[in-house]
Parts: C-alpha cells; sequence; structure tokens
C-alpha cells in the first residue's frame, strides 16, 4: 500500500508536470498567429436610413458634390449627404419610376434605367428635388411581366449605357429584344448589341473597359456565371432568337444549341457562342451573382486593385474576381471575399475615398442577411489579408499570385495543395447537377524567388472545367494561415508553352 507520504509527493509532482505542460502550451499559443478573420481586413458600417425610406437598393451613383444617389427598387432616388458620417442626410430626389436598376451621372444629369426605358433628371431649381425629367431611350419591350428586369451600367468610353434585358419570367422572350444586351448612345439611339442574356443581376466593366454582366442559373445556365458582352456576339441562352429579325445589323442568328452538351463543346460548333469568363460553383460561391463593380481607387482598398467585385444577393456577399484574356476569350478565377453584409447584396459603388457601399434586398427570393433591405460601407482596415491574390493559367497548372510572401516549405509540399476538375450541363432544363468531375493530382509546386508566387503543376488539366485549387496547408512568412484558400478557375482555353 502506497504511504500518504508518497502519494502525496506523486500528486505534488503530477501537478508539477500539468502545470509546466500548460504554461508551455500557453506559450506556444502566444508565439502562433491568431487565426485571421474578413472584419480584420474589411469592416462593415450600415447607414442609418430613415423610418420613412423603405430602400430595396437596386442602384448606386456618386454625385460630384460629394452625395450618393441611391435608387429603391421602389421606384424612388434618394440622395445621401456625408454617407460615411454618423448621422447622413437623406432627401427624396425622385419618385414615381419603375423599378431602378442603373444610376450614371453626366454634365448635371442623373441618368436612371427603369425597367421601360432609360431616363435623364435634373434639378434645375436646386431645391434637391428633380423637376425635369426626359425620356432618352425606350428602345425595348415590356408586357408587365414581374421578371423582366433592364439593369443598366455607367457611361462607356463612348459615351453609351449598356442595358441587360431580363427574359420575360426568366424563360422566354414575349416582347422586343428581352433575353438581349442593348445600347444607349449619347443621342438617344437603342443598338441590339449581344443576344442570349437570361437573368441578369448587374452589369459594370474592368479595368480596361470591358463590359461584364452576371448571368443566374436556370435554362441554359447550369450556375451563375460573369459573362463578358461583345457586340455581335451571342452569350448562350436562345430564348431571344426571335429578335433577330429586328436587328439586321446583327446578321443571321447563331446555330441553336444542342441541349445537354457541354459549352466548351457548343463554343466549338457555334462560333458566335462566347463562353461565360467565370463560372460560380452554385452554393459554393452563392447562389445569386448580382452586382459588378471594379477597384479603380488605386491601392485605396487594399491589395485587390484592378480586380472586379461581383455581389451575391441570396449568399449576402461579395466575390472577387481575378481576370485574364487567352486567344481572345476572358477567363479567370473567383474567390471567396466578404460575407456578414445584412440584406440581400445586390448594387455595389466605390467611393473617391476608396470605402465601397454595398446596397441590398430581399424581395423575391430571400437571402442569408434577414433585413428588407439595406445600405452598408465597406472600409479597408490598412491591414492586408493573406490571400491568393491572383490565379493564373499556365502550360500544365497554374501559378498563384499572393498578397504576401509565402513561406517557401510550406509552399513547395505538394500535400498542402489539392485540385479536382469539373462543370455544368448546358441544356434547355433549370440548371444543372456537378458533372465530369475528376480529381488533378498535384505534381509540383514551386515558389518564387520573392516568395510572392508560387507555380502549382497539376495532372488531368481540362479545357472547358472549372478547376478548384485547394491550399490550407500553405502559410505566409510569417506563419498566417490562408484567410481565403480556394480559388475555383473558368478554363475556356489553356495557354501554349512559352
Amino acid at each position: 500500500m502506497v504511504s500518504t507520504r508518497l502519494r502525496n509527493a506523486l500528486c505534488i509532482y503530477a501537478l508539477a508536470i500539468s502545470v509546466a505542460w500548460l504554461s508551455s502550451a500557453a506559450s506556444m499559443a502566444a508565439e502562433k498567429p491568431a487565426k485571421p478573420s474578413e472584419a480584420d481586413a474589411y469592416t462593415i458600417k450600415p447607414l442609418k436610413i430613415p423610418p420613412d425610406a423603405f430602400v430595396e437598393v437596386g442602384a448606386l451613383e456618386w454625385i460630384p458634390d460629394g452625395r450618393l444617389a441611391v435608387a429603391s427598387r421602389r421606384g424612388e432616388i434618394w440622395m445621401v449627404s456625408d454617407p460615411a458620417g454618423d448621422e447622413p442626410r437623406w432627401q427624396r430626389f425622385a419618385h414615381g419610376l419603375h423599378e431602378v436598376l442603373g444610376l450614371a451621372w453626366r454634365d448635371g444629369w442623373l441618368y436612371v434605367t427603369q425597367r421601360p426605358e432609360v431616363s435623364r433628371l435634373r434639378d434645375a431649381d436646386g431645391d434637391g428635388v428633380a423637376d425635369v425629367f426626359e425620356t432618352v431611350a425606350d428602345g425595348w419591350g415590356v408586357s408587365g411581366d414581374y421578371h423582366e428586369y433592364a439593369f443598366g451600367s455607367k457611361f462607356d468610353a463612348d459615351g453609351n449605357i449598356w442595358i441587360v434585358l431580363c427574359l420575360t419570367g426568366s424563360f422566354d422572350s414575349k416582347v422586343p429584344f428581352r433575353g438581349w444586351a442593348m445600347r444607349v448612345t449619347p443621342d438617344g439611339k437603342t443598338i441590339p448589341t449581344t443576344s442570349g442574356v437570361r437573368s441578369p443581376g448587374g452589369i459594370g466593366f474592368d479595368a480596361a473597359g470591358n463590359v461584364l454582366y452576371t448571368d443566374n442559373q436556370g435554362p441554359w445556365n447550369g450556375t451563375c456565371a460573369l459573362k463578358h458582352l461583345v457586340p455581335g456576339d451571342f452569350v448562350g441562352h436562345p430564348g431571344g432568337f426571335k429578335w433577330y429579325d429586328l436587328a439586321p445589323e446583327m446578321g443571321e442568328k447563331p446555330a441553336e444549341p444542342k441541349s445537354g452538351s457541354r459549352m466548351a463543346d457548343e463554343v466549338k460548333r457555334i462560333p458566335r457562342l462566347r463562353p461565360p469568363a467565370i463560372l460560380f460553383p452554385y452554393d459554393l460561391m452563392g447562389k445569386s451573382a448580382a452586382g459588378v463593380v471594379c477597384d479603380t481607387s488605386d491601392g485605396k482598398f487594399g491589395p485587390f486593385a484592378g480586380q472586379v467585385f461581383v455581389s451575391d444577393q441570396s449568399h449576402s456577399m461579395l466575390m472577387r474576381c481575378s481576370l485574364e484574356t487567352i486567344e481572345g476569350v476572358m477567363q479567370g478565377a473567383c474567390f471567396v471575399f466578404r460575407e456578414g453584409f445584412s440584406s440581400g447584396s445586390l448594387a455595389l459603388q466605390f467611393a473617391p475615398d476608396g470605402s465601397l457601399y454595398v446596397g441590398g434586398t430581399n424581395r423575391g427570393w430571400g437571402s442569408r442577411g434577414a433585413g428588407d433591405f439595406a445600405l452598408e460601407r465597406l472600409t479597408w482596415t490598412g491591414k492586408t489579408p493573406f490571400e491568393i491574390r491572383a490565379m493564373r493559367a499556365v502550360p500544365g497548372g497554374f501559378e498563384l499570385e499572393f498578397t504576401e510572401a509565402v513561406d517557401a516549405a510550406t509552399a513547395a509540399d505538394v500535400t498542402n495543395y489539392s485540385a479536382r476538375g469539373f462543370t455544368y450541363i448546358y441544356q434547355a432544363e433549370y440548371g444543372s447537377p456537378v458533372v465530369d468531375e475528376a480529381p488533378c493530382p498535384v505534381e509540383r509546386a514551386v515558389p518564387s524567388a520573392d516568395g510572392m508566387r508560387v507555380t502549382v503543376s497539376l495532372g488531368n488539366i481540362r479545357e472547358g472545367m472549372i478547376h478548384e485549387l485547394k491550399a490550407p496547408g500553405v502559410r505566409s512568412a510569417t506563419g498566417v494561415g490562408l484567410l481565403h484558400d480556394t480559388g475555383w478557375y473558368t478554363l475556356n482555353r489553356i495557354p501554349k508553352a512559352r
């Protein structure tokens, strides 16, 4: 039998060992960098909205005098003074409009894309309320169907506003040019420009002035996508083909796509079919792609200057896109950027100070953000998140560019990566499951000398597929893990060896 003295000694010894272990563990925890969060780098601040303003934000525009124009889907436009302050001042500028989903300012006029037309509004007497309303263009039809949205862009380099017109019921084209992209010229002419639109959620430009819009999952759209609009092209949905008869400048209508095929195969068969620049993997990257805006803040918004941001209405989030053009075809990668907005994220607008305003509504679909509507300001804190800044196609794999130098040992270890390829069916039926999925073995990972890039060589690279590349084991030179460790690249063209 163990004596009381020996038992006490053993207990004291065990206690000492436990204290030493806990102290060591605490020390190690203190030395290990804390897990990063999105809020560390980008903070969300809601704007106070007056109780009498039910602002389901459909469009935003910055006015040269410092006000923010805010359009509501309910047909109102509000001007917000000092939107970055604690007590922004709201004044209703106009009302009685029809679901405004586009705002653009030029030469003292606020151009408004509403469902039946592009209008322009002006405050002639300086009281803060619009008193001049003019129709600029109305060269398309409206049947009254709930789904006939019309999203309008800012002005392009030639002074045009681009319009994307949703199909009737998002399935068919009952009135002229539903399912098309149109250009409204400075003199008010409406030009049919691109066919194949289904259900847009927003339209904008990249840093080079290319026109991009989001289209949503449904018939002929296996998942949501970011698409490049080029005059004369067809972007996927044949529901508006009948209107080629009203657009002789567009030439003959393209061949009908084959339902049940793959986009890559139909692109080879139909020369005018332009594939999506980015396919957003359904539910992994939202379910209702919406607003499009490019970061032209020259670094005021952080390390992503020149990249395109896309909102998602359903997931109340922002996605980030790095784009490139290979053999004349746009393609690129998408990443999760910021979640946690208060309503369904829709309209996007950068401010001169580099902050990003995000307007939301949950009408029609619901959203993770529970609010009926919201207007929020997203600001960079000055802290650079450790992220995959860009993902570029190279022969046999991808080059990853990071926002900070990587730890060479973890970046060169192929076990710290995994990859797969997959796509969606190009079909007349609604949506698609994931198909043609196959692993892409990681064969090699080579960091650059400065640690800012890693070239990852993969097996089983396939043209026309989404390539998902994960890097959960890669660390920065300071030991921090990636804030978001996955990129999804839509590989329309495999670059040739240099």
